[in-house]
């Protein structure tokens, strides 16, 4: 049977963008420490830090943004998901789609597909964690972001999974949240793929660091670029 080679190049970006929703652990705030750790001692804190959030975060609610532009074979196309999304500590996630527009090829195979991915992922937190189980960590270096000091870690996954991926992660220094990753997939799911760009914010909302926006651009090897874009909205806490 004849593959139109259009066709593959699409179902390939569909697969390497829904790798590419990175998915941090949600985080909350944590007493200062001294500003000279090691990787290890920096995962350490993270690890509890983790386990503070699951105590203190009862509840949130949220409205999402969800986007995806692809352009290439002198096509552009895009869709567009409204998401309200609410977050129980007993019983995890639930998501209601709100409104979509645009294409419904790329709201059904991407974008609703990503919604299920993190359906998948929040049921199964191991898998995804950012621990010592699924990644090697060194120490990279700190900077400033918006004022505050993070420790910059270098992260390369021990297995190849969807839900992980490679390269560097901002920590708080004061809070050890995640702040801000760029990376890319650990596994490329298609050889249509040529590279795809990750880029996932946190931003501190009351006690809490929360998701900010995900962006995942990937470059397709005979042309096209598709974009991913989630921005998480505002979020009605219960702690």
């Amino acid at each position: 049977m004849h593959v139109h080679p259009g066709r593959s190049v699409f179902f390939a970006v569909v697969c390497v963008l829904l790798a590419g929703v990175v998915r941090p652990e949600d985080a909350v705030t944590r007493p200062a420490t001294p500003s000279v750790l090691t990787s290890e001692q920096i995962v350490e804190q993270m690890q509890r830090h983790n386990q503070a959030r699951t105590e203190g975060l009862k509840s949130y609610q949220s409205l999402r943004h969800y986007k995806v532009e692809y352009q290439g074979f002198s096509r552009h196309i895009s869709g567009e998901l409204e998401v309200e999304v609410e977050y129980n500590a007993a019983s995890g996630k639930n998501f209601r789609i709100v409104s979509e527009s645009g294409s419904k090829l790329l709201c059904e195979k991407v974008l609703r597909r990503a919604v299920d991915s993190e359906k998948e992922a929040s049921q199964d937190k191991g898998a995804t964690a950012l621990t010592p189980a699924n990644y090697r960590f060194a120490l990279a270096g700190s900077e400033s972001i918006g004022g505050r000091l993070a420790y910059i870690l270098d992260v390369a996954p021990l297995k190849p999974s969807k839900f992980l991926y490679r390269g560097k992660v901002w920590v708080d220094a004061a809070d050890f949240a995640v702040a801000k990753v760029e990376a890319e997939p650990a596994k490329n799911p298609s050889f249509w793929i040529s590279r795809t760009l990750i880029r996932y914010t946190n931003a501190k909302t009351g006690e809490f660091w929360l998701p900010e926006q995900n962006r995942s651009e990937t470059k397709v090897r005979i042309g096209g670029t598709a974009v991913l874009t989630i921005d998480y909205g505002r979020y009605r806490i219960n702690s």
